[in-house]
């Protein structure tokens, strides 16, 4: 149900103060405020969805949104370009810290608030929801002492909060950490943070110039976007850097293909490239409806071939008053990929993308789907969640969904490979075993001579 405002007697100061601090409180991450021909509708968005929170009259739109541009510091007369602003405030004894965007649509100004939250940066990596394997794989990867790291997914799935985590980890005082991001969204006691600023020609790529000046054991960029950034973090991580960045991929693989469409030479890739954690989120189950349910026999299927798992009942959503449709909360669903030797090998002798997408998929990695699956396992999540997350439709049809098949495959490779690499190790240690023995009784039979 909307909520409703009386903004004959309201100010509008007082509104917008009310919708800020409201949103804050019930976890949204984005407030939009949508301009229609009839009244400007304001949505927030939670957990990943959009709701609807209350419609803005004719009469008080121009005032509110001239209000909003006021506070973010925007130029309240330009209504043609693009602007960004920001807000730093304390209400009703809320700290707030706000990225503001306005954009000209066909009714107006569309204005867009994105409400920044630090609590998980600041918590650490540990609370990050890393599964147990993932997450020695993750400090085994931030111990490298030079070489780069890129965690990947699409926009608001969590990256800044990953890499701001993994700042905190490292940051000592022994390191030198050199930052350059757009914007600075959360600002970290004793690292070195540049904005960068294109009207003066303050690139990620000029800026990177300088940081190699300037002494750094550690770079963070906010985001490789192009060929020149891509180049030059690479071969800052060849020189004796460690380096984080972002890039928008989906899963590890698609990372390397980025990269390689970027020009990077694939020596140098092969070279530089430590680690990469790919991530999404998923809404988390409501703890206080969530509901038990048997597994169905398709979901066993799927449950036995990416995880190896049948679990005979899973949680599913109920709805209740501390939820929103039986979701509370996001929880990231996470890839983590080591680069071992062999890739380093397929990307130095220029193999075929087939060839390398076995490479990575052989390797000691638990894939997104099955991450999510064990998720759904523990009752964090639910199996629909993660099979739409996967952009899978027609989850009903398995034999059908390509893409499925694609993940399950892709998935059960892994598992394939570490088996094999198990019986290898073992055969090894039987083998020397066996040796010793054999050297063991000849060495008897000697001493019986």
């Amino acid at each position: 149900m909307l909520k409703t405002f009386d903004f004959q007697k309201i100010p509008v100061v007082d509104i917008v103060n009310e919708i800020l601090v409201d949103s804050s409180k019930r976890g949204a991450s984005d407030i939009h405020f949508d301009p229609y021909e009839e009244y400007l509708l304001v949505r927030i968005r939670i957990d990943g969805d959009l709701f609807d929170y209350t419609q803005v009259p004719n009469s008080a739109r121009d005032y509110m949104v001239t209000r909003i541009k006021t506070i973010s510091k925007m130029n309240i007369t330009e209504t043609r370009r693009p602007q960004d602003g920001a807000i730093k405030a304390t209400l009703q004894g809320i700290d707030l810290d706000l990225r503001v965007s306005s954009l000209p649509v066909s009714n107006g100004e569309k204005i867009v608030i994105r409400i920044l939250d630090y609590s998980m940066s600041l918590a650490g990596i540990d609370e990050l929801g890393f599964s147990e394997e993932n997450y020695k794989k993750l400090l085994e990867l931030v111990s490298i002492p030079n070489g780069i790291i890129l965690v990947t997914g699409a926009t608001g799935t969590g990256k800044s909060t990953t890499v701001y985590s993994i700042l905190q980890h490292l940051n000592r005082s022994t390191t030198n950490i050199i930052t350059v991001e757009d914007p600075i969204e959360m600002d970290i006691k004793g690292v070195n943070q540049v904005q960068v600023n294109s009207q003066i020609d303050l690139t990620f790529a000029s800026a990177l110039r300088s940081i190699l000046r300037q002494d750094p054991n550690i770079i963070m960029i906010g985001e490789i976007r192009d060929t020149e950034t891509a180049k030059i973090a690479v071969r800052a991580s060849i020189t004796g850097h460690l380096v984080l960045s972002t890039v928008h991929t989906n899963n590890s693989l698609n990372t390397i293909e980025r990269l390689i469409d970027m020009d990077v030479p694939k020596y140098l890739l092969a070279s530089a490239l430590e680690g990469i954690i790919s991530q999404k989120l998923a809404r988390k189950l409501c703890p206080h409806c969530r509901t038990l349910r048997n597994t169905t026999d398709y979901e066993k299927q799927i449950f036995s071939v990416v995880t190896g798992k049948v679990p005979e009942a899973i949680y599913d959503v109920e709805g209740c008053e501390h939820c929103h449709n039986g979701y509370s909360g996001r929880i990231a669903i996470q890839e983590v990929l080591i680069i071992n030797q062999n890739i380093r090998d397929a990307l130095s002798n220029n193999v075929p993308k087939e060839t390398l997408r076995d490479m990575v998929y052989s390797a000691d990695v638990t894939t997104l789907l099955e991450d999510g699956l064990n998720k759904v396992i523990a009752g964090e999540t639910t199996f629909s969640e993660i099979i739409n997350l996967i952009e899978l439709d027609d989850d009903n049809k398995l034999s059908e969904n390509y893409n499925l098949k694609q993940a399950i495959n892709l998935t059960k490779e892994a598992h394939i490979a570490k088996e094999k690499a198990l019986t290898q190790q073992q055969f090894i240690g039987n083998r020397e075993s066996h040796e010793k023995e054999n050297q063991m009784v000849e060495n008897l039979n000697i001493q019986n001579s």
